[in-house]
């Protein structure tokens, strides 16, 4: 999420072509018929063409306030407990150099800087914020221009809930979802810290949430992620996922046998296992293995899509006051979930 080179002058080029072509077209028509009545007379000129470059002016700050943002949030330093979590909770911070850990540190801090983590029946402490933003970044760190654009807010629950998000009920067994449409997804506490305190489960909720939002970048939440950009490595993931669904029904597999759910949830557990145990993925799946290396290898989608919407909806969709509760329940936020806000 950090702005890379490419991505920043990508994003002025256009802020400055939207700010250019809109003040254009508004100063043209408020102020046309004025020039050509007073087209001998220079000030009135002159004002129109300041008036253009003013809102040409504005309009592009408007466009750049994301990454005018971001440079604030990084000025800022590290907080040293948030450092602390990091190398006690995270292993696979721990295995960055020192350039990469900088950079991670500011996904962290973009990334919280950018997204609502509300708490619902529990409070949201620094180590709840660290261990969700590192679940976003993990999966994406070789992708510096990534963006979990549709994203704005997180739920977090005090444990695992039910299908009704009811948290006392005896069947609670969910540990986290992605709300229909993206923009808000719900994660169990308990269950996030969990994942983070054993690294050789291969089970990590938040890993396996944030796989679902990468998977569902392009629209589709469907098994085929936008990092698949290239047909042959589609064919080679297809043709693997059948594979190895076909090992798990016959009990041959260590795969969670959730995987057999959809493709989506074959993406989603296989993430999981291999950003939590990679050297028991690759000496027991290794083609498995190798696939997964080249879907989270280096970026090379358009960036186009992005940084448009970055320009109009820089920190995703947050839940109104006034919409409906994603909980389902039919109630307006502020009146169901929102009105169990700890923090």
């Amino acid at each position: 999420m950090i702005f890379t080179t490419k991505k920043y002058r990508l994003h002025v080029l256009y802020s400055l072509l939207f700010a250019f072509f809109i003040a254009s077209s508004v100063m043209g028509i408020s102020l046309l018929p004025i020039i050509r009545l007073y087209k001998s007379n220079f000030m009135y000129i002159m004002a129109a063409s300041v008036g253009c470059c003013i809102l040409m002016l504005l309009l592009y700050l408007f466009f750049i306030r994301k990454y005018r943002k971001r440079k604030k949030i990084i000025k800022n330093p590290f907080p040293a407990e948030m450092e602390h979590i990091l190398n006690t909770q995270v292993s696979y911070y721990s295995l960055l150099n020192d350039d990469e850990k900088q950079r991670f540190k500011q996904e962290v801090q973009i990334f919280l800087g950018e997204k609502r983590l509300t708490g619902i029946e529990t409070e949201v402490d620094d180590k709840c914020r660290v261990l969700v933003a590192a679940s976003a970044i993990i999966p994406t760190f070789s992708y510096p221009d990534w963006e979990y654009d549709e994203l704005g807010e997180i739920l977090i629950y005090p444990h695992d809930f039910d299908k009704d998000y009811d948290l006392s009920a005896s069947g609670a067994n969910i540990l986290g979802l992605v709300t229909r449409g993206g923009s808000t997804m719900v994660l169990s506490k308990t269950s996030l810290y969990h994942g983070f305190s054993i690294d050789s489960d291969k089970t990590n909720v938040g890993f396996h949430e944030f796989a679902h939002k990468v998977d569902g970048e392009d629209g589709y939440i469907d098994g085929v992620p936008p990092l698949i950009t290239d047909r042959n490595v589609l064919r080679q993931w297809l043709n693997i996922i059948k594979k190895e669904s076909h090992e798990i029904e016959e009990g041959r597999s260590d795969i969670n046998p959730y995987a057999l759910t959809s493709r989506a949830e074959f993406f989603a557990v296989v993430s999981e296992y291999f950003f939590e145990n990679p050297a028991v993925m690759a000496k027991e799946h290794p083609e498995l293995y190798g696939i997964l290396q080249k879907i989270f290898k280096q970026d090379t989608k358009s960036m186009f899509q992005s940084v448009v919407k970055s320009m109009f909806k820089p920190y995703g969709k947050k839940i109104g006051r006034n919409a409906p509760c994603p909980c389902g329940s039919g109630k307006k936020y502020k009146k169901c979930c929102l009105g169990k806000k700890r923090q």
